[in-house]
């Protein structure tokens, strides 16, 4: 079969091929511009006649798309609208995407993108991305042909089984959405081609009886499953996705605890592997922490630092701010003492029941023998009370965790603590800016998960940082991606850290912790250098950039629209051979996200 339509980049400048005509242009998301196209290029593609007579500019689009947008009534109303302009033209969706990020990054991605998962199955309209059932191990090969994207037509695959979904937990195949959500804040932040890009859930079945027993429910309705077949579906899968794909990075996202640190330590060294729960969370908490003691003049390893909610997100901070205190001085040992972490039975102790992976931050028993608690439970006030923390991170999903009682507490021994209410959505978040910057007097140094508009304390504007994993994950990707890097190594993790807290000036008073997302492609492009820098040092890179700055800046793609070439089937299949660089097969026009 001929190709439909092929876009190609040669000395800077984007082409697109394209050999369907009339309806079969429109129905395909990057094909419509709309009333973009010249009358020159309607008589050429069979489209005299389908559009209104009028030749739109991309800005005058914009224009008309973001009025449209403003009238919505709520949140979930303007992801509805997004969705939709991205069905009817990702070109265009990108670009207004791109021009009001900090705007729209909270509708496309979190919190709202939380609100349209739960609701999957009930508002499901165009089928997006990769559906893989357990139930159908066999077909995990038809599925990926059948996306019609060859070996070297990936750079990215996004997976989720939904068990772990923000903080709203087991979702069931509505965590595609995830995974959609997250390649669109690659391509708007990255610049990562969307037809390079590949999102997929898989359906293992839920645990979540509100799907269960939906009538309404798309997935597999059987309770989730666990243990050795769950693991055999997974080796299959990864063993697919590096047949099919064998230069992509895969994208693992919002696996439940109890898998996540286990399939990444897994699987990192089959396949260029990256977990943004663990490593994405943990770079730009670690950036926010860095960027706040820089402000006090310290260094993170002079930090006491207490973890609220110790699973897979927390500990992968600890783990990260740990190898930053060993490249500042401390012992690997030393610096694990520096961490105070609470699970769900309370502090993290030795001879008490925690996870694998929370072991290292036990603290031993006999340390907290003398400490004065209510009732003996070690709970977040017994460990603020008798640690005096200068740096208190919530991931627990626990709203309003961080009373006054323990905020003071924290404030009375430290001038300027580091307070992070990090857990998603807001609903579920530690504690408010507002009552942190009363309660501490306009000290406290802040970085939330979920937005926040400025606070006026005693006349002074508080930016609240937002420590949204956008800042790193998509310069994480684009800088492997650029490397070719067989994997993605804790020193390219410390890096994209590094790079994002070097830019940030929380200097006056009010000022960020975090540079803004409105900063956010340019964020990504300086992570993206230093994350394949670090390939480079690790001796990890397959490709060397011999320009990096340069070399990053001409792979963000920018979403204009290309040069159009009208041609017939044979010259895209023939074309493919002389630099193409993304294809589609399938005579089907949904594209993936």
């Amino acid at each position: 079969m001929g190709r439909q339509y092929q876009y190609r980049t040669v000395d800077g400048r984007e082409t697109v091929q394209i050999a369907v005509r009339g309806r079969q242009v429109l129905a395909r998301p990057m094909l419509n511009f709309g009333p973009g196209y010249t009358l020159e290029q309607r008589r050429a593609l069979g489209l005299t006649g389908l559009l209104p007579p009028a030749v739109n500019s991309m800005n005058e689009q914009l224009k008309r798309v973001y009025q449209q947008f403003s009238s919505q009534p709520d949140a979930l109303s303007k992801y509805v609208f997004l969705n939709q302009l991205q069905d009817l033209n990702e070109i265009l969706f990108y670009r207004l995407v791109a021009e009001h990020i900090d705007e729209m990054l909270p509708i496309i991605y979190t919190p709202t993108v939380g609100l349209a998962i739960q609701q999957f199955s009930s508002t499901f309209d165009r089928p997006r991305g990769i559906y893989l059932s357990i139930e159908d191990p066999a077909g995990i090969d038809d599925a990926f042909r059948a996306n019609g994207q060859g070996a070297d037509d990936v750079d990215l695959v996004v997976v989720t089984d939904s068990e772990g979904i923000l903080g709203i937990g087991d979702q069931g195949v509505g965590g595609i959405r995830i995974a959609v959500g997250k390649l669109a804040v690659y391509t708007t932040a990255a610049g990562i081609h969307p037809l390079r890009a590949m999102p997929v859930v898989l359906d293992v079945g839920t645990d979540n009886p509100r799907l269960l027993n939906d009538p309404a429910y798309l997935g597999g309705r059987y309770a989730r499953v666990r243990g050795q077949r769950y693991d055999d579906f997974l080796a299959l899968f990864v063993a697919k996705v590096k047949e099919h794909f064998p230069a992509s990075l895969l994208h693992w996202e919002d696996f439940g605890a109890d898998n996540a640190h286990r399939l990444l330590e897994t699987y990192r060294e089959e396949h260029c592997s990256f977990n943004d729960d663990i490593q994405g969370t943990a770079a730009v908490v670690a950036a926010a922490a860095l960027g706040a003691v820089r402000t006090k003049g310290k260094l993170l390893s002079e930090q006491r630092v207490v973890v609220h909610g110790a699973g897979t997100a927390g500990i992968g901070i600890a783990d990260l701010m740990r190898d930053i205190m060993v490249s500042e001085g401390l012992s690997r040992e030393e610096a694990e003492r520096r961490f105070w972490g609470l699970g769900s039975r309370g502090l993290l102790r030795t001879g008490h029941p925690m996870r694998n992976f929370q072991e290292r931050y036990a603290r031993p028993a006999g340390e907290v023998d003398h400490w004065v608690t209510a009732a003996g439970r070690y709970d977040l006030a017994d460990v603020v009370r008798n640690v005096r923390p200068t740096i208190l991170i919530g991931t627990s999903a626990q709203a309003g965790a961080f009373t006054e009682e323990i905020v003071r507490l924290m404030t009375d021994s430290c001038e300027r603590p580091v307070i992070m209410p990090l857990s998603n959505p807001t609903s579920k978040a530690e504690a408010l800016p507002e009552d942190l910057l009363s309660w501490t007097d306009g000290q406290a140094l802040i970085a939330t998960g979920s937005p926040f508009a400025p606070v006026v304390h005693d006349g002074v504007t508080y930016e609240i940082a937002q420590a949204n994993n956008a800042l790193v994950f998509p310069g994480i990707g684009l800088g492997t991606v650029a490397a070719r890097a067989s994997a993605v190594s804790d020193r390219m993790i410390t890096a994209a850290a590094q790079a994002v807290a070097e830019m940030t000036t929380a200097r006056r008073p009010g000022s960020a912790v975090l540079p803004s997302m409105r900063q956010l492609r340019a964020v990504s492009a300086a992570v993206a250098v230093r994350v394949a820098q670090a390939a480079q040092e690790d001796g990890i890179a397959r490709r060397t950039l011999t320009n990096p700055i340069q070399d990053i800046h001409d792979l963000m793609w920018v979403p204009n629209y290309p040069t159009v070439e009208v041609v017939d089937r044979t010259d895209v299949q023939s074309a493919r051979h002389t630099g193409a660089a993304h294809t589609e097969d399938s005579d089907d026009p949904a594209q993936p996200e």
